[in-house]
């Protein structure tokens, strides 16, 4: 950003008239052109609805935006960070606004303090923050949005570290600033384990309550708030030391909770997220985690004692079995996903401010974390539009542009700190003395696919690490030069020493870590120059900030900057849900899908093939020419390839050692995961230098959404129970002795077979006979068997799409290649056959929500666009009172031409790329309904993203 030596990928030096000011040199900006003028705008109407009762919740017609940008960060830059009421000539109508709005402020403060070296420096700087704004390349974080430019407080940081001591005065201090900040929109952690525990006497002889009963007025304060008309659960975190008197109490606070909500749900009561009456349940409002030591974990590996320790004395006042405390730390979070982990010692041995105090806590999604009574303000790069394809097919990462971004964005970053305001007048000092800021990224995920990486590899981690390192060298690199020229952090002279040794321990971290490929040895060579330019410039000027770097979740941003995947996560699926500029939706398979197999070094036709695989089965299994080898690149977050828990571990410890801070991600775990797995991925955590850990298993929490259909389902059920008896027992359905079906002749991988379905006259499939190779063998006598099973259950009222969903994409012998048009590949006779009684006996919108249409559908498909039948054409259910069909063999050679990314309709019932993947998989996403629209939520980090309105339950 400022003028640069002749390597592009060393990002700059600056250098200042006088000695005075930075020089600013452009990235993508041309002189005498302001960046609006060179996008094409256009005006759109934002109307936002509540799918649950079809309310409009946010409307505002002629907005301006360009012309590139999706619906979706249209509506929620629209609904969430527009200023002024809607409909009053005050209302923000543009783009234009909101970012003048904020980089006005922004170059108006660094003229004020010195940070430029002339007028035209500043302009520069004002140009290249519209323009990389504009261009989805950064965003700030939520609160910047909101409140940057406006009459109200100035406030820039999303996330906080409160502090609370061992008296009355104290805690309720506590719970005021706590509340004051939830009311602004923003998330609060801290640790409690300077409050004696109820083992401990007061001063006046009695028993001392403990930290436990002090979060129940914190978390029924943040539950009251949130419930007065937030759109956003209040995000906090509450963090215990191992070695408080108390930390069993901690552990089990949302157990027994977990076991109320059974009992109050079976009891008949609305326990559903977002029902009537899961307030009645305590600590459901915060994220736990206990912080432990080396001390800790060393005598868990040694089946050791640990000692626990009074708060007033220090004294050890129990012992207890180290392992076992772990367990039941392990039992707990595999019950309910609490409390998280946090690892003390390493967060302290990567601390710059030591001498001011150590680090005890984080902000509610484990990202942030400093000194108490601190804040950080985020900023987030897309990774994605750093990736470059030149002529020739070949791909590289633009370490140089990327660079000199990273400075423009931390230069404001800190800029920001010179006008800004805090919730209290505690946290304003101490986050004016260390400046600490907090810059990361988005789309890493999509990177990695896009370049033919799979998440869980050598070369993804690689890459990873070596944007990371980059990221934070540059930070710092910037930040010492702007101590030179505008002064180090108030808190860096006592601290100088610890912190020039942190930078030496990235710094080693960087010159130690693995070269892979030509992706990421570039960006490597890059980071180093830059972690040397630290070493050297820190020595010399100091630092303008204590912290440099986190990766946050990116939620309400990422959707701003138009981004397939959030901070550190991987893809949740192949298959996206995208709304259209007219109205509705539909589903695509992920644009970096095809970027990655090119990269794999696929042809145009091949790729064609394999998209339209995806597109129809959601996966890439068995897909037409795709190696093996390659399935690991499009593996997701979920799906029938999902990258495994330490996967994820493995990811987070390859960027770890060069953030200041930590990561914000939850690993997800699958059901049948054990306490021991959860207890081996705490244990890995700790061993591979992670700061902080948090697990999913899914399908462990008991209050699941519920939608408001289901609800009203669910109270019309419980009514008619006192009008009517229920049979609780199946009851069989026999077929009438006349019988309409289908007989269809098939061939799967040579095997050769015939299927009978019949159906009742009004009712659907009833029973199917399969007959398979020659009588009394094996496969006979097993397809036999098997077809009584599923021919008695449809009797008994199992649902045909229950068995299309459960047995297509069975994988075994025979499979290949069919006979039949509709179904031209087959993983399985059993795939086969499931298919064709979809296509034969399933209403279109079922099967189509299945990913199952007919070769009439695909053809129509790639002509209008559209799978949907027209109204003169056959009902599907019409087809099993029809005559025994005779199927046609493909002429040989015969292929379809297909449309590598040609989207599809969206089922009706889907509102969010989770409901959809839900949908095509059969999985329940385990994520809470948005309080502001209904739509589903996705994790992001360790918090939710609401896809539909860019709602939160944590730090954006």
């Amino acid at each position: 950003m400022t003028e640069t030596t002749s390597d592009p990928a060393r990002g700059s030096k600056s250098r200042s008239k006088g000695g005075k000011g930075l020089r600013i040199e452009r990235i993508h900006t041309t002189p005498g052109v302001h960046p609006y003028d060179e996008v094409v705008w256009e005006r759109r109407d934002v109307v936002m609805t509540n799918w649950r009762d079809g309310s409009v919740n946010f409307e505002q017609r002629g907005v301006e935006f360009p012309d590139f940008w999706s619906v979706n960060a249209v509506n929620i830059v629209t609904s969430k960070y527009f200023r002024g009421a809607v409909g009053t000539p005050q209302r923000e109508n543009s783009l234009k606004q909101l970012i003048d709005r904020v980089v006005k402020t922004y170059r108006a403060a660094g003229e004020k303090h010195g940070y430029f070296a002339s007028p035209a420096d500043a302009e520069i700087f004002e140009h290249e923050l519209a323009y990389a704004v504009l261009h989805q390349i950064f965003a700030f974080n939520s609160p910047v949005w909101f409140n940057v430019g406006t009459k109200q407080p100035q406030q820039v940081s999303a996330c906080f570290i409160l502090s609370v001591d061992d008296s009355m005065e104290s805690i309720l201090d506590w719970y005021k600033e706590e509340g004051m900040i939830f009311k602004g929109g923003s998330g609060a952690g801290l640790n409690l384990s300077r409050i004696r525990s109820s083992k401990e006497l007061l001063s006046s002889g009695g028993n001392a309550s403990g930290p436990v009963s002090f979060m129940r007025g914190a978390d029924a304060s943040a539950g009251t708030i949130k419930s007065g008309g937030a759109t956003r659960r209040a995000a906090k975190m509450v963090v215990l030391d191992v070695d408080h008197p108390d930390v069993e109490a901690f552990i089990e606070t949302k157990v027994k909770e977990e076991e109320k909500i059974r009992a109050l749900r079976d009891a008949g009561f609305d326990m559903d997220l977002g029902g009537e009456d899961i307030t009645s349940v305590q600590y459901q409002n915060a994220n736990n985690s206990v912080r432990v030591n080396d001390a800790f974990m060393k005598a868990v590996e040694a089946g050791e004692k640990f000692g626990l320790r009074a708060r007033m004395t220090g004294e050890v006042i129990e012992e207890v079995d180290a392992k076992a405390l772990f367990h039941k730390m392990a039992e707990a979070a595999h019950v309910c996903a609490d409390p998280g982990i946090q690892y003390d010692d390493t967060i302290n041995r990567w601390h710059t401010s030591p001498e001011s105090g150590r680090i005890t806590a984080s902000n509610p999604c484990s990202e942030y974390m400093h000194l108490d009574n601190s804040s950080c303000n985020l900023a987030s790069l897309n990774l994605m539009k750093f990736l470059r394809d030149d002529d020739a097919g070949n791909q590289s990462f633009d370490a140089g542009r990327f660079a000199k971004v990273v400075e423009l964005v931390i230069t404001a970053m800190d800029i920001s700190i010179c006008f800004a305001d805090f919730p209290t007048e505690k946290i304003g000092e101490t986050t004016r003395a260390f400046r600490q800021l907090g810059i990361g990224y988005a789309n890493l995920g999509a990177l990695l696919m896009a370049t033919g990486h799979a998440y869980d590899s050598d070369g993804g981690r690689a890459l990873a690490g070596a944007i990371t390192s980059l990221m934070t060298g540059t930070s710092y690199r910037r930040s010492a030069e702007l101590a030179a020229i505008v002064g180090p952090y108030e808190g860096y002279a006592r601290n100088a020493e610890a912190h020039q040794r942190v930078m030496k321990q990235h710094a080693d971290a960087n010159t130690e870590a693995r070269r892979m490929d030509d992706l990421d040895t570039p960006v490597w060579a890059a980071a180093t120059e830059a972690w040397q330019d630290v070493l050297r410039l820190g020595k010399k000027n100091g630092f303008r900030n204590a912290q440099a770097s986190v990766l946050a979740p990116t939620g309400t941003i990422g959707l701003m900057m138009d981004c397939d995947t959030t901070g550190i996560e991987p893809d949740l699926a192949l298959v996206k849900f995208k709304k259209l500029v007219g109205g509705g939706s539909m589903q695509i398979v992920n644009n970096t899908v095809p970027k990655a197999l090119k990269r794999l070094g696929y042809q145009p036709e091949q790729i064609e093939a394999i998209v339209e695989h995806i597109a129809e089965h959601g996966n890439v299994v068995d897909a037409p020419g795709l190696k093996p080898e390659h399935y690991e690149v499009f593996d997701c977050a979920m799906g029938e390839r999902s990258i495994s828990p330490m996967g994820h571990v493995r990811m987070m410890a390859a960027a770890q050692p060069f953030l200041s801070g930590a990561i914000s991600k939850t690993v997800n775990m699958p059901a049948t995961s054990t306490v021991e797995d959860v207890e081996e991925i705490y244990l890995q955590g700790w061993k591979l230098g992670l700061k902080a850990l948090a697990v999913y298993v899914e399908n462990s929490k008991v209050g699941q959404p519920l939608s408001a259909k289901r609800k009203e389902e669910k109270r019309a059920e419980e009514k008619g129970e006192t009008e009517k008896v229920v049979e609780y027992r199946p009851v069989r359905k026999r077929l009438p002795k006349g019988r309409p079906g289908i007989t269809t002749s098939f061939t799967v991988g040579g095997a050769e077979g015939y299927m009978t379905a019949n159906s009742y006259p009004d009712d659907g499939l009833g029973e199917v006979f399969l007959k398979m190779s020659k009588q009394g063998s094996t496969l006979a006598g097993m397809m036999d068997a098997f077809s009584i099973a599923v021919s008695v259950g449809l009797q008994y009222g199992v649902p045909l799409e229950t068995y299309v969903s459960k047995f297509t994409n069975m994988r075994f012998e025979p499979a290949g290649m069919t006979d039949d048009p509709d179904v031209r590949m087959a993983q399985s006779i059993v795939d086969y056959i499931f298919r064709r009684l979809a296509l034969d006996f399933l209403p279109f919108e079922t099967r189509s929500a299945l990913g199952i249409h007919s070769a009439e559908e695909r053809q129509r498909h790639l002509e209008t666009g559209s799978y949907e039948p027209t109204d003169d054409e056959v009902d599907v259910e019409g087809l099993a009172q029809s005559a025994p069909r005779q199927v046609d063999a493909p002429r040989t050679g015969e292929r379809a031409s297909f449309e590598p990314q040609a989207p599809v309709p969206a089922p009706k019932e889907a509102h969010s790329s989770t409901e959809l993947v839900e949908m095509q998989l059969g999985l329940n996403a385990d994520a809470p309904l948005c309080f502001s629209c209904g739509t589903k939520m996705r994790r992001a980090g360790s918090c939710y993203l609401c896809e539909g309105c860019g709602s939160t339950s944590g730090c954006s």
